[in-house]
């Protein structure tokens, strides 16, 4: 017995399912499933018919528009294809049809909005042949590729052109926020075009008074020169940042990439060179001047990294002992990684960006890490798969519904959006 709509009023309609036992859970567990879909297919058809309009004319944009009847409709939906017949109407000039109940329900090309929801979180995650083997193994959904691909790239759409427009709230965080940390890196992307590229990577973090981090925004930008688009993004997103905390202290955590200490000077109190490139350093500098002392080296290291995050100072006491260790052991102070880490120290030193002891007194983060972790979440996870090549506008698609998806609230705020003020692709 198939499901029916058994009773119907003002405010509700009610669904009967027939449901057979089978011989084994697992058999009963997929027979329940394939039922339950198709109440839902039911019941969406018959929600949608509710989004309609009953044929009188209507006025858009200042257009007049008459009905021209009804014209059958198959959307896809997370249960199955509910067929809807659906008034479509034209001005009396011809040209455009617009169809009331696709922008009234939110319809995403062919589907209703929360089956788009479900398939461009998805691909976010993983490519279009995952995404349809989950939907059919997990959701008992068959769709095409070439569906699934049109869907993710249209709401992707959407969240780049409503990316200025649409201010996203920050959460209601459980620990007042002392410190907001602003991170840039850059990591490679294989491009169809240019072969491999960099693409750029922000974070923004909260943290509270013993330096526990309590909420993170990412944001991402596919390959470019200039990093203009990127580095409008990450600009925007401080100014709201900073709207909403101006008595946090603002501090910029990078490695030692030249590009990104202008544009984190003009928005943070502190730079700060990542902890543990310069430690990277170090050990790099005591495998040139322990090689043959094995039994040394650890200890110097270790010693070396306690006082540079400990001790005021430190930086500069070790660049003199790098160089005096040097001298001592007659190796040439600019032997390659040696040289490499006397000339970084001397760098960061004079630039203010080693000033360690203070800021871990204060809780205050010392290393990168969420930036480094973002590029290998954001990027290389999903877009630096085995034989991966991508034109800009696919890994742009995904970027920007990824960095909706992983940071913290985001997601569910920008399809509340478009609940409210509808789909503008659609549209």
């Amino acid at each position: 017995m198939p499901a029916a709509i058994i009773s119907r009023s003002e405010t509700a309609f009610t669904i009967q399912v027939e449901i057979p036992y089978g011989s084994s859970m697992l058999e009963s567990e997929e027979t329940i499933q394939q039922r339950l879909n198709e109440a839902g297919t039911l019941a969406t058809a018959e929600t949608l018919r509710r989004f309609d309009t009953d044929g009188s004319p209507i006025v858009v944009a200042d257009t007049k528009l008459t009905s021209m009847g009804k014209v059958l409709k198959e959307y896809q939906t997370p249960y199955g294809v509910a067929a809807v017949e659906r008034h479509i109407y034209q001005s009396s000039r011809g040209g455009r049809t617009y169809c009331p109940l696709d922008r009234n329900a939110r319809i995403v090309g062919s589907a209703t909005p929360r089956l788009a929801r479900v398939i461009s979180h998805k691909y976010a995650e993983f490519g279009s042949s995952r995404v349809i083997e989950d939907l059919r193994e997990n959701h008992g959904r068959t769709v095409a590729r070439s569906f699934v691909q049109n869907i993710a790239d249209a709401v992707a759409a959407v969240a780049m052109a409503k990316e200025e427009a649409w201010e996203f709230a920050l959460p209601k965080l459980e620990e007042a926020v002392e410190t907001i940390t602003v991170g840039m890196d850059g990591t490679c992307l294989l491009m169809c075009e240019g072969g491999w590229r960099e693409t750029m990577v922000g974070t923004i973090g909260f943290y509270d008074r013993e330096g526990e981090r309590q909420h993170t925004v990412y944001l991402a930008a596919t390959p470019e020169y200039g990093k203009a688009t990127f580095l409008d993004r990450m600009e925007r997103e401080i100014g709201r940042v900073k709207a909403a905390y101006p008595q946090a202290r603002y501090v910029g955590l990078a490695d030692g990439a030249k590009g990104n200490w202008e544009f984190l000077g003009r928005h943070t109190e502190v730079q700060v060179i990542d902890f543990w490139h310069a430690a990277e350093y170090l050990s790099d500098a005591a495998e040139a001047l322990f090689a043959r002392e094995p039994g040394v080296k650890r200890p110097w290291l270790e010693s070396a990294c306690h006082r540079l995050k400990h001790e005021p100072g430190a930086a500069r006491q070790l660049i003199r002992d790098l160089r005096r260790l040097a001298a001592e052991k007659g190796i040439a102070p600019d032997q390659a990684e040696l040289g490499a880490a006397i000339t970084y120290f001397t760098n960061q030193v004079k630039a203010g960006r080693m000033d360690y002891p203070p800021l871990v007194g204060s809780h205050i983060p010392i290393g990168s890490g969420v930036t480094e972790a973002a590029c290998k979440v954001l990027v290389k996870q999903r877009l630096c798969g085995s034989g991966m090549k991508w034109k800009e506008p696919g890994a742009a698609a995904v970027l920007s519904v990824r960095c909706l998806t992983y940071t913290t609230g985001r997601w569910s705020q920008f399809w509340a959006r478009i609940d409210q003020y509808g789909f503008p692709v659609a549209a």
